[in-house]
């Protein structure tokens, strides 16, 4: 976990916020004469030639490749977009937006632009723009019955349907315009500046009346605007006159380059708002966040508001929804480093920002509230087939108390007609099975008699990379749909987790480090044999190197699941590598790395390779763990660190009591985070995987490591590392035991022993071996109240005798382990 922790509950608001865009516009057809270059640049005509020399073009074609999966190359891009169709990739990037509503301006006219109706297949909610100067157009186009001439008093008498003139120009000034426009010939383009005061006081006071909001460009946008005179300063005497003191003006495109101007105005009247689409995404970053921050600078925080101003192509709204979320962190993190906003006050901001200003601007009242601890998807609604076009099948998995992964593979159509309502019905043995056996273990009370359901939880459905004609959601174990079932790991981390903020207003946020092996397939003695993809040392380039194709392509599918990869290198073993991912709340981090697993397997499968998690591959080497990295966030500020000089070790009161908790429990947790015998392998002295009952500052021999990552403030702690945690942990149940484990110590006021600062194996007298053995660690688990209280006693009892039986099984059959590298 990096410097940033500090900020990791505004990071995971910003990233899980949900958005409401404002202002966009129509997605066209693939063969639409509208060139797609334009999605990286408002250049037109001749000067699109231009448009991939920009700093835009570059970041936006890098971003719009990696959600593709593809090279960066424009022309691969559009190669993609042409094979997979409009639906999929439209599909695909709204998707990856978190977007929830939006509002189309469908008065822009595109080539071949899809209607209204077509949009609402992906956003739950689609509301519409009615573009003041194309309704003037259109009426002018079509001409009086009978070809009589128009004359203002009757153009007006249908743009504003009889309501009384109120002209900031002269009836005759206007008129003329009128004429001078007519003049210009068909189809009719309004540029006459008397014509457009004209229709625009009537359309405000059209807008006043219904109490409807009104979007004004300003700034940059249009090619023949005059930018001189799109200075929003030029409407000071409108927003001075009383009779439109009640109206509500939101000035778009964050008035680029005039964003001062337009946060003095928005400070200064009541009436006016701002939007920032379009400067975001189409500036440089540097630009964006200059331009965001001067919007904040005057303005309350209540008047801004997001959009894409996306135009033509989904991946318009993909970068606008992207560099958006991008840039509020960076202009709100900053925010709190300069102290003029608390973290708190930050994740308010997010969603003021990004959903409940327009929400209340423009009165959304059906759509959905946003999805605690999750990505938004298109559609939460049960029965919506929100399923990207070409999906034939979703797998809906679960995670079971052996740790294994296991899914049930349910047609489409079904899916989203019967699945998504009633979900799918499975045995309760299922949560009973062991490793060596699909069976339920002795003693767990689970058998083959009773059926649960397991309803998928659609915040978590994606787009398999790998097998694009499939999807993969995540499933809670209920006795019947909204009746959540007792043995179910994700409810259990639910339960613990509401605990933990109810009583301390905390919340628990987590990052793993997940290391594994590459084998490949080669014949000894014409029997098949897995041998390591390679002997290379830590860290070494060559590994990497030789790796790569099969890495980018994981880490495309990573990204293709909103899963941040912070780094990646070559471990220790032969074969072996790591991924370190991003931190976010213990519940997002738990389901993300059983998708970062299923992606490792599958694209090694694809390579011809086998990727494995298992503890302990080879006896003679090194071993894989799944360390964990823990803090804790009170109104999104890191609590964990203590302040230099002010608490114990570096860590706050309430970290110390909390990892004295793990660090008193750890012998029963490992029942949980160790679970096979095979995991007591690894964790050996000498062996850098925490063997001790301790915990150091930066000691790695510590199986609970105090972490100082850098930027870390001199003297501080920002987390924890759980080195005794492996690949074959259910990653739920790992997490609920460590903070069930943590409560303890809050509740209890806990206080860790003096650290141990080198090698705990040269203090044998001093600190207490772990448990040896998976029945060392059953037998601590058997004497813990706390983990089955807060736990539940039943899940206990079923884990303790798959526990047993593990250990049974594998003692009697000494090779059994090596079998392990295909379930785990």
């Amino acid at each position: 976990m990096d410097s940033m922790d500090r900020y990791a509950e505004l990071k995971t608001a910003v990233e899980t916020a949900e958005l409401v865009d404002a202002h966009a516009h129509n997605i066209v057809a693939l063969d639409s004469a509208f060139p797609f270059i334009s999605c990286f640049s408002e250049a037109t005509g001749a000067a699109l030639s231009a448009v991939p020399h920009t700093i835009n073009f570059k970041r936006s074609l890098k971003e719009i490749s990696e959600l593709y999966g593809s090279n960066s190359s424009l022309d691969v891009v559009q190669e993609y977009r042409t094979n997979r169709g409009l639906e999929s990739v439209t599909s695909k990037c709204l998707t990856a937006t978190g977007i929830s509503a939006v509002f189309i301006d469908d008065g822009l006219q595109l080539d071949k632009m899809q209607n209204i109706e077509w949009h609402k297949k992906f956003f739950p909610y689609v509301g519409r723009i009615l573009r003041i100067e194309h309704v003037a157009e259109k009426i002018l186009d079509e001409g009086r019955p009978g070809g009589a001439p128009w004359t203002l008093n009757l153009f007006t008498k249908i743009f504003v349907d009889n309501l009384k003139s109120y002209p900031f120009c002269s009836y005759k000034d206007a008129e003329e315009g009128l004429n001078e426009v007519l003049r210009a010939g068909k189809p009719v383009r309004i540029t006459n500046k008397n014509f457009i005061d004209h229709i625009f006081i009537r359309a405000l006071e059209v807008a006043q009346s219904f109490d409807l909001p009104f979007q004004i460009h300003t700034g940059f946008g249009d090619k023949d605007l005059d930018l001189r005179l799109s200075n929003p300063l030029h409407l000071r005497s409108l927003l001075e006159d009383n009779r439109f003191s009640k109206s509500r003006i939101v000035l778009l495109h964050a008035s680029y380059p005039f964003s001062k101007e337009a946060s003095y105005l928005a400070s200064v009247y009541s009436q006016v708002y701002l939007d920032f689409g379009l400067a975001v995404p189409k500036l440089s970053f540097h630009g964006m966040v200059s331009s965001v921050k001067e919007l904040l600078e005057l303005a309350p925080i209540k008047k801004v508001m997001f959009s894409t101003d996306a135009c033509g192509f989904p991946e318009s709204y993909y970068l606008g929804a992207k560099k958006a979320r991008e840039v509020i962190f960076s202009v709100l993190r900053d925010a709190c480093i300069n102290e003029d906003l608390s973290v708190a006050e930050s994740i308010v901001a997010v969603k003021d920002i990004f959903s409940e200003n327009a929400r209340n601007l423009y009165k959304i009242t059906t759509v959905s509230k946003s999805i605690e601890n999750g990505i938004v998807p298109l559609s939460i609604r049960p029965g919506v087939n929100t399923s990207a076009q070409g999906v034939a099948f979703v797998r809906i998995m679960w995670v079971d108390a052996s740790g294994q992964h296991r899914c049930r593979v349910v047609p489409q159509k079904r899916f989203h007609d019967v699945v998504t309502k009633n979900g799918v019905g499975l045995a309760c043995a299922c949560m009973g099975m062991s490793s060596h056996m699909d069976g339920p273990a002795d003693g767990t009370n689970l058998t083959g008699v009773g059926e649960i359901r397991l309803i998928p939880d659609l915040s978590t459905k994606r787009l398999i990379p790998w097998a694009k004609e499939q999807e993969m959601v995540l499933a809670d174990m209920h006795l019947e749909p909204g009746t959540p079932w007792e043995y179910c790991p994700r409810d259990a981390l639910q339960r613990v987790s509401k605990i933990l903020k109810d009583e301390f207003n905390l919340v628990m946020n987590v990052g793993f480090e997940n290391e594994f092996f590459l084998l490949r397939s080669v014949q000894v003695d014409g029997k098949e044999k897995w041998v390591p993809f390679d002997a290379t040392p830590y860290c070494s380039a060559a590994a990497v190197d030789a790796a790569f194709p099969l890495l980018s392509e994981i880490m495309a599918c990573l990204q293709s699941f909103n899963i941040s990869v912070e780094q990646l290198h070559a471990e220790s073993g032969n074969g072996q590598f790591e991924f370190a991912f991003g931190y976010s709340n213990c519940k997002n981090t738990a389901d993300n790395i059983v998708f970062a697993r299923e992606a490792i397997r599958a694209v090694a499968r694809k390579h011809g390779l086998l990727a494995t998690f298992v503890p302990k591959y080879s006896l003679a080497d090194i071993g894989s763990g799944s360390h964990v990295h823990i803090s804790l966030s009170e109104n999104g500020q890191n609590v964990f660190m203590g302040r230099s000089g002010e608490t114990r070790y570096g860590i706050s009161k309430v970290g110390e009591e909390f990892m004295a908790g793990v660090l008193y429990h750890l012998p029963s947790i490992l029942a949980f985070t160790a679970p096979v015998p095979n995991s007591y392998d690894r964790i050996q002295p000498n062996m850098w995987s925490g063997a001790y009952l301790c915990w150091g500052v930066e000691n790695r021999e510590a199986p609970l490591r105090a972490a100082c990552p850098p930027g870390t403030p001199d003297g501080s702690v920002s987390n924890f590392e759980i080195k005794a945690f492996d690949g074959c942990a259910n990653p739920h149940l790992g997490l609920a035991a460590i903070m069930a484990a943590g409560i303890d110590g809050l509740r209890r006021k806990l206080t860790l022993p003096e650290p141990i600062d080198d090698n705990p194996d040269n203090f044998k007298d001093r600190v207490a071996r772990l448990p040896k053995s998976l029945t060392d660690s059953v037998e601590a688990l058997e004497k813990d109240t706390v983990l089955r209280d807060l736990i539940g006693e039943k899940l206990l009892v079923a884990i303790k005798a798959i526990r047993k039986a593990e250990e049974k099984f594998y003692s009697e059959n000494k090779d059994a382990w090596k079998n392990l590298i295909f379930k785990y």
